[in-house]
Formats: C-alpha cells, sequence, structure tokens
C-alpha cells in the first residue's frame, strides 16, 4: 500500500469515528487535535514546521476523503489548504515557526476572512481597515461567511491600510457573531467576525504592507483548485448513491435500473463526473509543478462545481420522493452543492476572469 493510499484509508477511518456520525453537529476542537496526532493536518507543510512535508496531493487525498464522506462540517480545506499555505509563502521565519506548527497539531484552528457584507467576490470593495499607531495595528471593521470563524484561533484578516490592502494574523480580540443558518452544510462553523479597534502588533503583517490584492490573487488558484476536487468527489460520490438505489428500488415490476430513463440519466451523470475527474486530475498534475495558471483555475472551480450541481440534481430525480428527504445522502449533497457556485470566487466571476485571459491572450500568426 503507498503511502498515499494508507493517508486515504487513515482518513476514512478517522471520518467515519469522528466526524460524518452526526452530520449536522458542529465539530468539536478534541477532532482537530486527534486529526493532528494522526497526521491528517498540513500534510503539505514542510515537516521543519511541523508538517507532513508531503507533496500538496496529500493534503487533497484527506480533502477528497472528506468529500466523498459526505463531510461538509470540518473546514480543513480552509486550515490546512489555504491558511497554512498563506505562511508558509508569506510568513517570515519567526512567524512560520510561531504558528505553523500549532496548526499542524491542531492545537490552533485557522480561518481566512476576506468577505464583508458588501464586498463578497470582489476583493477590491473591502473595506475592514487597519491603521497604524506605534508598534500596532488598529483594526476595525468586519467579515461574514468565515469557515472556521467561530471556533479559529488564527485568522488571516484582509484589511486597507495606509499602502492598500495588506495581509494582518489576529489571534486576539475578535468578537464572534453568530454561527450562520445555512440551506446546507449544517455542520460547518460559518461565522461572522467583529474587529472593534482591535490593536494587532505590526509584526503581524503578512508579508510586505499593501501587498495583499496580490498575494490573495497568487493563493486563490489553489483554492479553486481545491474546491474542484472536491467537486467532482461529490459528484462521483452521488452516481455511486444513485446507481446503489435505482438497482434496489422497483418500478413497473422490475428495478429502477432496467428503465431506459434511467439507464441513460446514468450514462450521461457518469460520464459528467469521469470528464470532470480528468480535467480535475490534470490540474492537480499542472499544480503540483507549479504550472497551473489563474484562468485554468477559474475554468477548474466553475466547470466542476457547475458539474457537480447538475449530477447531484439529475441523480436525485432518480430517487423520487426519498430523495427529497434529508435521511438520505443525496438530498443533503443537494443542499451542501450550492454554496460551491458561490464561495472561493462566484461562478460569474469565474467566467469573466477566464474571458480576460482570452482577451489577453495574443492571436496566432
Amino acid at each position: 500500500m503507498s503511502e498515499l493510499d494508507l493517508l486515504r484509508e487513515t482518513t476514512r477511518k478517522f471520518l467515519a469515528a469522528q466526524v460524518t456520525p452526526d452530520a449536522d453537529q458542529l465539530v468539536d476542537r478534541e477532532v482537530w487535535r486527534k486529526a493532528g496526532e494522526l497526521g491528517l493536518l498540513c500534510c503539505s507543510i514542510p515537516e521543519e514546521y511541523g508538517g507532513g512535508g508531503a507533496d500538496f496531493d496529500a493534503d487533497l487525498a484527506v480533502f477528497e476523503e472528506q468529500a466523498r464522506a459526505g463531510d461538509t462540517g470540518w473546514g480543513n480545506f480552509v486550515h490546512s489548504g489555504i491558511v497554512a499555505h498563506y505562511l508558509l509563502a508569506y510568513g517570515t521565519e519567526e512567524q512560520k515557526q510561531r504558528w505553523l506548527p500549532g496548526l499542524a497539531s491542531g492545537e490552533l484552528v485557522g480561518a481566512i476572512a476576506m468577505t464583508e457584507p458588501g464586498a463578497g467576490s470582489d476583493l477590491r470593495g473591502i473595506r475592514t481597515k487597519a491603521v497604524r499607531d506605534g508598534d500596532d495595528f488598529v483594526l476595525s471593521g468586519s467579515k461574514t461567511f468565515i469557515t472556521n470563524g467561530g471556533s479559529a484561533d488564527l485568522v488571516i484578516v484582509a484589511a486597507r491600510t495606509g499602502e492598500g490592502l495588506s495581509l494582518i494574523v489576529v489571534t486576539e480580540g475578535i468578537r464572534r457573531g453568530r454561527v450562520l443558518d445555512k440551506l446546507g452544510m449544517h455542520a460547518a462553523d460559518t461565522s461572522e467576525l467583529f474587529f472593534d479597534d482591535v490593536r494587532v502588533p505590526t509584526a503581524n503583517l503578512l508579508g510586505a504592507e499593501g501587498r495583499g490584492l496580490s498575494q490573495l490573487m497568487r493563493q486563490l488558484a489553489q483554492e479553486r483548485l481545491i474546491i474542484g476536487v472536491m467537486a467532482v468527489t461529490v459528484a462521483e460520490r452521488a452516481v455511486a448513491e444513485t446507481v446503489a438505489h435505482v438497482k434496489e428500488r422497483r418500478a413497473f415490476g422490475e428495478p429502477l435500473i432496467k428503465l431506459q430513463n434511467t439507464r441513460f440519466e446514468l450514462a450521461e451523470c457518469a460520464t459528467l463526473a469521469r470528464v470532470g475527474r480528468v480535467f480535475a486530475d490534470s490540474c492537480v498534475e499542472r499544480h503540483l509543478r507549479g504550472e497551473l495558471d489563474a484562468a485554468t483555475a477559474s475554468m477548474a472551480k466553475w466547470y466542476l462545481t457547475d458539474v457537480q450541481c447538475q449530477v447531484i440534481d439529475r441523480c436525485l430525480q432518480l430517487f423520487g420522493g426519498y430523495g427529497y428527504m434529508r435521511e438520505y445522502p443525496i438530498a443533503r449533497m443537494y443542499a451542501d452543492a450550492r454554496a460551491q457556485k458561490i464561495y472561493g470566487g462566484a461562478n460569474e466571476v469565474m467566467k469573466e476572469l477566464i474571458a480576460r485571459s482570452l482577451e489577453d491572450e495574443r492571436p496566432c500568426t
């Protein structure tokens, strides 16, 4: 068994024991610490900072198993796939030594706060500000729809500074709002955060002041790849769940799988999922080589989340009335999937980014 296969097996057992038995229950802090002990956090962060020292496909293996198990509550993809990599990419040596080992062990939970009540996919609309006062920033503003927001010990906050947009690590003084009541993803700690003139040491600035927008743009490709990979994994799971159901369910005297409409619907859904998987794997290979560009990552995020929603909707129809019952996984997948087309950059914005890349291409000569 390869190390990646062993990691997948360990993740499956962990999720079955610790996370998925109650799909609507917020994840307990002890879950994070147990995950850290098993090496399921920050798999691709170097060992010198407490991580697993593997390539990023190790983190993706964990995220895929979460998606395959129907886990939408444990915000590990933000913690390990996004927050830890911002610190690794832009942190000073002192910052990396201070925070990464805690993220890898699960003693710290990480979040990133970009979205505001008046600024979603348009990061230039961010209004949260940080004003220098001696050796501190005074941070004021609010954020919303923040994954891990209610439990995070470390939040990377995008804020306006005198030099533009900057990223600042906040560990104290955050006022937590409610855990938001969502259509799906009920177990996810998605919260509002408020910063009421919070004093943050200037030593917590991540990278150079005023470089926040370019930092976000560079890291968003990885975030969008993660979303796309998890989306196609759920689409595959939807097909598998539906095939199992229609083999057992009977109508007009025979199993549903024998009806032409059922067979054709599943044939199309399976093909959509397979094409999505091939594209996702290609994007992963490019990312591991350092060659995944922003436009292709946007394509992956848009196309794969769109395929996910299409496939789940068509599969749910084959369950009939049972598909509308939350006791069936397909119903929960349907509600959970919808947010995928919104967070990480709305799919409409993804299309605009793709179109801009086409505009910038030089014509063939």
